[in-house]
């Protein structure tokens, strides 16, 4: 049973759009799985550094692609994306914040995955309108670009802080949900979404119980209801508190009164099956402690909800993680962000989603990372493990203010199946930045053999501070 949210705490009103129709885009056989951008069967790596400086331009941002391969990422074999690349829409100006969010999906299903990149401090018909480019896969990997539609640039601003994609109305064409702040906080642009395409249509929702000057501030998304449609979880503030405020929505419907429901608050989520049910699970992170969140803990806290056919399973409780959770590795301690980030993926290959939970503020910030495990059952704490940059095999060593953690994903950058570790920490070397990949085997991550890499090596300038891995594949 879907939850009624009212108006004092979360309703949106639907803004139709006239609708411009094009032929749909032929369909490949088989659409290529996010972040595959070259079609190899192997997960690149994205590494949003929003605060890089270009040509001068302070904080105009980049992207790096590091390519998988049977090793893990390579970071020999890369690409470099700024609105500078030849191709690209847009030009690098100082403060653009290119690289502040990331999706990937088979927009115009070729078989390549293609990026999708937030600049939500591009100026167009004001300052801060925000855009989101579209890079195209292919067989060599990333070329070309385009924008994504904007309908609304006098209705928000910041477009592209929060990104995600799917075919969210279930025509069979991948669109894409745009968070921005302003009267319009959410968009969605309908698929199919091609490098020659016309718009085809969209809407734009206006959450009145949400802050517009924060707006929907993270996205993510999955098939809860198991019925082979995606929905997406959105996050906010409240307008009247500033609390963290998130809800799941199916945007194939539009009276956002009627279907928001509402979920544990928190800042991040991911979404993946961890009991192999069929229904994708609803993990949220909310790393503030409770004097800056009403639903914050001490050193932070992760909630797992059970997805059903109706979204949430009300016939079970969620499960509440902290450090002081038996089993979880670490004690909660104040200002330890536990739930920094959180990323769901088949680590061990036993067909079950595993959990990775960030604590960017452990030890003075130096940071660390936690790996739980699904089950049948549900997510365990049995076998849980820690990492750090102190983790014997792992490269560098545990500072002040690195933030290991701040980011995490679980995908699967070798092409055996199994889902590895990455890992950035955007505050290392005084906020240079750095990602770490850890190979996954059948028994959890494994530090032998893990790769570290920062902003150097990828062509990105150390200029200011990049904050390198402020974004990773979602």
């Amino acid at each position: 049973m879907r939850t009624r949210i009212t108006a004092a705490v979360l309703a949106a009103a639907l803004t139709p759009l006239a609708l411009t129709l094009s032929a749909p885009a032929a369909h490949a056989a088989t659409p290529a799985v996010p972040y595959d951008f070259n079609g190899d069967g192997r997960t690149d790596l994205a590494i949003g550094a929003p605060g890089a400086t270009v040509a001068g331009q302070a904080r105009a941002g980049a992207v790096s692609v590091v390519y998988g391969s049977t090793s893990g990422p390579k970071s020999s074999t890369r690409t470099l994306l700024t609105q500078n690349t030849a191709g690209l829409p847009g030009a690098a100006e100082a403060d653009d914040a290119f690289g502040s969010a990331l999706a990937s999906a088979d927009l115009d299903t070729d078989g390549y995955a293609d990026l999708l990149i937030g600049t939500p401090g591009e100026d167009g018909s004001d300052s801060n309108d925000g855009t989101v480019t579209i890079v195209w896969g292919g067989q060599s990997g990333l070329s070309g670009a385009r924008s994504l539609f904007s309908f609304f640039s006098t209705d928000y601003d910041r477009y592209g802080q929060a990104l995600a994609a799917g075919d969210f109305d279930g025509d069979g064409d991948v669109d894409v949900a745009v968070g921005s702040t302003g009267p319009i906080t959410l968009s969605l642009v309908q698929g199919p979404i091609t490098r020659t395409s016309a718009s085809n249509g969209g809407s734009g929702s206006r959450n009145d119980g949400w802050s517009s000057s924060t707006g929907v501030t993270h996205l993510s998304s999955g098939d809860v209801t198991g019925d082979g449609r995606p929905r997406v979880v959105l996050h906010g503030r409240a307008v009247s508190t500033g609390a963290a405020t998130t809800a799941l929505a199916d945007l194939k419907i539009g009276n956002y009164v009627d279907w928001l429901e509402r979920l544990p608050a928190g800042f991040v989520s991911a979404v993946g099956d961890i009991d192999g049910d069929g229904h994708d699970d609803i993990v949220v992170g909310n790393d503030r402690e409770p004097s800056a969140d009403p639903e914050g803990a001490l050193g932070g806290r992760v909630t797992v909800v059970y997805g059903g056919p109706d979204g949430r399973d009300t016939n079970r409780a969620p499960l509440v993680l902290t450090q002081d959770t038996a089993g979880v590795p670490g004690a909660a301690e104040k200002g330890d962000r536990f739930g920094s980030d959180v990323s769901l993926g088949d680590i061990n290959g036993d067909g079950y989603a595993d959990l990775a939970v960030g604590t960017a503020g452990e030890n003075s910030a130096a940071g660390a990372v936690t790996v739980l495990y699904g089950s049948a059952s549900g997510l365990t704490t049995k076998g849980a493990t820690s990492y750090t940059q102190n983790t014997a095999g792992v490269p560098g060593g545990s500072e002040k203010g690195d933030r290991f953690g701040e980011r995490v994903t679980l995908t699967d950058h070798t092409g055996d199946r199994r889902a590895d570790l990455s890992v950035s920490a955007p505050g290392e070397n005084a906020g240079d930045g750095a990602v770490w990949s850890l190979r996954a085997t059948a028994t959890g991550p494994t530090a032998t053999g893990s790769v570290s890499f920062g902003p150097g090596t990828t062509g990105v300038s150390t200029a200011g501070t990049p904050g390198y891995g402020t974004a990773l594949n979602s």
